[in-house]
């Protein structure tokens, strides 16, 4: 796992300055921007607990239980029972997805990551009960820092286009503005959360 800034970002900052939308939002939110932590497991269950709730909503559930467990690895939520995870303000079904990959950490994180593609990456993930498509995708922008990942049913970016774009009404028309930003669609995703949240989107 890349731990920092993207080693392809400045690149990327400097292909996405000729599209004058991105260009706009680097000029406005900066040049500073996602940071890998280097540790997937950490970002897949902050993932999970941001899952269809508002980025402030999640920070705030996500502060309790990181206070909660401490450092959030494996071994240290396994210690809780799902109820003492569900009392962060956590869903209960939510709370035995995060035990669930606790318990299944071994088969989870010993998987060639960095060596395989993103379908190999999806179809690996999805396995896992709780994790579906977006959450896979959020480990691959937040965790392995792939650089051409769009999530295309995340609401935020949906709506971030909308905003940029009052001609699209549908998802599927989002997805087709988003190649526009191609090969640095995980950038552009960034910036699009950006216009929505005043904090800056972490799993």
């Amino acid at each position: 796992m890349q731990k920092g800034e993207p080693s392809w970002w400045n690149e990327a900052l400097t292909y996405l300055r000729d599209d004058e939308i991105m260009s706009s939002c680097i000029e406005t939110y900066g040049t500073d921007g996602l940071k890998g932590r280097g540790d997937l497991f950490y970002t897949i269950v902050r993932s999970i607990v941001g899952q269809q709730i508002s980025v402030i909503a999640a920070e705030s559930i996500w502060n309790r239980f990181e206070t909660m467990v401490g450092q959030v690895t494996p071994e240290h939520v396994r210690k809780f029972t799902k109820e003492e995870i569900a009392s962060c303000g956590i869903t209960r079904p939510k709370s035995g997805y995060i035990l669930g990959l606790a318990n299944d950490s071994e088969e989870l994180l010993n998987f060639p990551y960095s060596t395989s593609t993103e379908h190999e990456v999806r179809k690996h993930l999805i396995q896992f009960k709780g994790v579906g498509p977006w959450t896979a995708e959020m480990v691959m922008i937040f965790a392995l820092l792939l650089p051409d990942v769009y999530s295309p049913k995340d609401i935020g970016l949906v709506n971030g286009i909308k905003r940029l774009f009052p001609e699209v009404e549908t998802m599927d028309e989002a997805e087709k503005v988003a190649e526009r930003w191609a090969p640095y669609r995980t950038m552009a995703c960034w910036y699009l959360w950006r216009t929505l949240d005043p904090i800056p989107v972490e799993y």
